[in-house]
């Protein structure tokens, strides 16, 4: 574990994972973001020293004793959460799951046919088209981005030359903003000239499409019916950032949001509707997590056979770290498949490489989902 005092500099950068400085294109000019930096990197300093604190003071053979903070309230519109789950996250456990399983070790239903996962490793690229500076997927000419793709995937099948490769292209599309916008709801919705040029894009690689919904003071009820459109392709699927959903009123970016288990099962049953009415193979719906706070009631997420479930590990920092929260917040509370993070910047801050692939493999459980930034 790195000492806190370490970590100071690379967190203070940690806010800019979803600001970034406008440029002009032939789509409408991007809004800068205005975030409140100063308060939303004291805040991620204080949640990476108390994960040092814990993770010092326990052995990692014993069960965390850490009590998990109180729930906040739910939005107004939040679908009603179920008393008795019809399949919880808790019914099986992840760490003996593998992709070349010959029967179903993964928690909650067998997928239907068509399913993505267990079957392949997701390899994607993220960020916004309209912006350098929000991830790899706009930051770079897009037939280079395209290029560098290509290298990662054949990377990762190298090194796991029996889970097929996946490409995939995970753009934002609904993104929190520092100031009241449109609405009063602290959040700019993408045109869909972007996602079209997106989806472009990801024809040219036979990559699926990830549309990645930050609510700021919206909700999952509001914005997830405006991509219909989309969602209903069978190649586009959905994420959702729990860090910009800010239920107490906060202004994106001033503390971390949070979802709870009934917003994400609003997004699975959505999703799952999606895919009976048009008669699509199964959904997938990626969540993001860095802390204990962005998810609360896990083992009351309800998983069904048309959407599958990715809670993904999103912090960045030094390797001891990144497997350290993997281990807090994805391992100890598992839903049905996990995803991991790779900061082509922030990650090099305090470490001379990224991690490589093999060493994302000696996780347990292998992440299914690898996220380039």
């Amino acid at each position: 574990m790195i000492p806190c005092r370490e970590l100071r500099e690379t967190l203070l950068s940690r806010t800019t994972k979803t600001t970034a400085k406008g440029r002009k294109t032939s789509f409408n000019t991007f809004i800068r973001y205005t975030f409140g930096a100063s308060a939303a990197c004291l805040l991620l300093l204080q949640t990476a020293c108390m994960q040092e604190q814990e993770a010092a003071a326990s052995d990692l053979a014993v069960e965390e004793t850490t009590e998990a903070p109180a729930t906040p309230p739910d939005s107004a519109s939040a679908a009603p959460q179920q008393a008795t789950p019809a399949t919880t996250a808790t019914s099986t456990s992840l760490a003996s799951a593998s992709p070349a399983a010959t029967e179903w070790s993964y928690p909650g239903p067998k997928p239907l046919p068509g399913a993505v996962l267990p079957g392949k490793r997701i390899i994607a690229f993220y960020g916004n088209l309209l912006s350098k500076r929000m991830g790899i997927l706009g930051e770079l000419p897009a037939q280079d981005m395209l290029a560098k793709l290509d290298e990662e995937v054949a990377s990762w099948q190298k090194a796991d030359s029996l889970t097929p490769v996946q490409p995939a292209l995970h753009a934002i599309v609904v993104t929190a903003q520092g100031h009241p916008s449109a609405g009063s709801k602290y959040r700019l919705r993408m045109t869909h000239k972007m996602i079209d040029d997106v989806l472009e894009l990801a024809h040219q690689r036979n990559a699926i499409v990830f549309l990645d919904v930050q609510v700021g003071h919206s909700t999952l009820q509001e914005e997830l019916p405006q991509l219909e459109k989309y969602l209903k392709m069978p190649d586009v699927h959905l994420g959702i950032d729990p860090e910009f959903s800010m239920k107490e009123g906060n202004v994106p970016g001033s503390r971390i949001g949070t979802f709870d288990a009934a917003d994400i099962n609003y997004a699975t049953e959505y999703l799952s509707s999606l895919v009976k009415q048009y008669n699509i193979p199964p959904k997938l719906l990626i969540v993001h997590r860095f802390t204990q706070g962005m998810v609360t009631n896990y083992d009351q997420i309800e998983l069904r056979p048309e959407t599958q479930v990715v809670m993904h590990m999103d912090g960045w920092g030094h390797p001891a770290l990144k497997k350290d929260t993997y281990r807090r917040y994805i391992q100890k509370e598992p839903v049905q498949f996990t995803g991991f993070k790779l900061f082509y910047k922030n990650d090099l801050r305090k470490s001379p490489r990224l991690m490589s692939p093999e060493e994302i493999l000696a996780l347990d459980p292998k992440p299914l989902y690898i996220q380039y930034q």
